[in-house]
């Protein structure tokens, strides 16, 4: 017998078991379990699902998305409406998806609700994902960097064709993200003070500096500076979102669009728990609808001929091998899990007995700089604001990333039934190394430096685990399993070039959409 077909029988009983295990339990015979059939269903709202949504609708295909997070609405109204982003400051208990430990130091508030943050925690790594329409949209800095094609193709398979992605979606995607650079009138106030020392501290040691592109209306931080808003930007509030309408993150963007062509709907607070591949061929989404404190209202098993995996590198990967090792999809490629990685991620406090950074602190990110020459230790760091604290105006945080070699891979663990990732703990020393000796020449002798990473290993970027060209093609296609895709985070080899992710991913996912919309509708979907 092989190990492939070993390992599906073995999987295959470990199905029969589980469902037994589930028909046999009295608390979902108390809970209503419906059925749906859908033409195409989405799994996640960020980058890839909700360019997945918008491109599938203009080609006139009917979407189902399912989101387990809420929609978070904006208030501009500074006078008439609550602060409806969770405020970092106050500890909020909606920072955490229902009671997840988070990135803080201290414990949040023992109250449960569906939030934007969940940690995944595995071997030497925690895993930082988001819940809510939009994605990780709605808790990323913005920051959106493109890659040069020597980084590009250090990393990612020379078939992907740079040329075309740098000429026709880099560009389609900073379109419809709005992408724009600080104006020099905001950085020249006195609430970006940090901005500036880092700019001159990065020039002075001789590493060239540059705007950020960002997907944010500038005026709406203008608007802050001439009290005619509520402070969100001009004060570092922004880092869990943003509360005055500002941001262009995926569900004001590729959501909002989608939604607006008549043939998407958004079902918010529906949690998939299984996905599965039915007798007919189609595909299944075992689903709980809960209500914002974790509870399940109802469970759903929805079918669909075209299913596309969107919930971020760790959740679309722990749902496919749960998949693969409970038998109800077969023969899933056997690097599945395979080709993770941190995009070597690394966060710092700095603290600086020479300049101050002056309080409050504007943001999100106005300057980076890049030391992309050699395409093997290529990576960038950049100033990020800190949320207003009395009496702090000599911190503020630099945060690096590179192109990472180190690779994890996540792993069945039949005792917790989930995959658990398994990371190398020296796995990224390399181009953290680089990152260090930049972040501390640029600091400064008259500073301190506190690696937050070193404290606690986590990533904010996590990258592959269905990776193309060993679970997937170039678009997504998973390799022998008609209409199931994978666009988001987890098609990534690993790392984005010495980037954070963002537009790379959304860049990839509006490339695959071209071909499936060109080749896939009206045959697999």
């Amino acid at each position: 017998m092989s190990a492939l077909s070993r390992r599906t029988f073995l999987a295959g009983t470990a199905g029969v078991g589980l469902a037994l295990a589930q028909a046999s339990s009295a608390s979902a015979a108390r809970i209503p379990t419906t059925r749906e059939s859908h033409r195409v269903i989405v799994i996640g709202s960020g980058f890839g699902g909700g360019i997945a949504a918008l491109r599938l609708a203009r080609a006139g295909v009917p979407v189902t998305v399912l989101e387990r997070g809420i929609r978070w609405p904006a208030a501009p109204n500074v006078d008439t409406f609550p602060h409806t982003e969770p405020d970092l400051r106050s500890l909020d208990h909606r920072l955490s998806w229902l009671g997840s430990p988070t990135f803080l130091p201290i414990p949040l508030p023992q109250r449960r609700y569906t939030g934007l943050l969940e940690r995944v925690q595995g071997d030497h790594m925690a895993i930082m994902c988001a819940a809510g329409v939009g994605g990780g949209s709605l808790v990323y800095q913005g920051m959106s960097l493109q890659p040069t094609a020597e980084v590009f193709h250090a990393t990612f398979p020379e078939a992907l064709d740079y040329d075309r992605l740098d000429r026709v979606h880099y560009p389609r995607v900073a379109r419809m993200l709005h992408l724009a650079t600080a104006p020099d009138e905001l950085i020249e106030t006195p609430n970006y003070t940090a901005a500036r020392v880092f700019a001159s501290r990065a020039c002075k040691n001789g590493y060239a500096v540059s705007k950020v592109p960002m997907p944010i209306d500038w005026n709406y931080a203008l608007a802050e500076l001439r009290g005619e808003m509520k402070p969100s930007y001009t004060n570092g509030d922004c880092a869990m979102g943003v509360n005055n309408g500002g941001k262009f993150s995926v569900d004001v963007t590729y959501i909002k669009k989608a939604e607006q062509t008549g043939r998407v709907k958004v079902l918010t607070l529906h949690q998939v728990t299984d996905v599965a591949q039915a007798r007919d061929g189609r595909w299944e989404v075992h689903v709980e609808r809960i209500d914002t404190e974790g509870n399940v209202r109802e469970r759903k098993i929805l079918t669909a001929k075209t299913l596309v995996m969107a919930a971020g590198s760790a959740n679309t990967t722990k749902l496919l091998m749960r998949a693969a090792n409970h038998g109800t999809i077969r023969d899933l490629p056997d690097k599945l899990g395979t080709n993770w990685g941190s995009n070597a991620d690394r966060i710092y406090m700095w603290t600086d007995l020479h300049d101050r950074f002056g309080s409050p602190q504007g943001g999100p990110v106005i300057y980076a700089s890049k030391a992309w020459d050699d395409p093997a230790t290529a990576n960038t760091v950049i100033q990020a604001s800190l949320p207003p604290v009395p009496g702090n105006n000599r911190a503020t945080m630099l945060v690096g990333y590179g192109v990472s070699s180190g690779r994890g891979r996540f792993v069945w663990d039949s005792r917790r039934d989930e995959a658990v990732l398994r990371w190398p703990k020296e796995a990224d020393a390399g181009i953290q190394q680089h990152i260090h000796e930049r972040v501390t020449r640029i600091a400064g002798g008259a500073s301190f430096l506190l690696d937050t990473t070193g404290m606690d290993t986590t990533t904010w970027h996590p990258l592959g685990g269905a990776s193309m060209n060993e679970v997937c093609d170039l678009e997504g296609r998973v390799l022998g399993h008609r209409g199931l895709y994978v666009l988001d985070g987890a098609l990534m080899p690993g790392t984005t070039a010495a980037c954070n992710p963002s537009l790379t991913i959304a860049a990839v996912a509006e490339r695959a959409m071209d071909h499936i919309v060109a080749k896939d509708v009206g045959t697999i979907i």
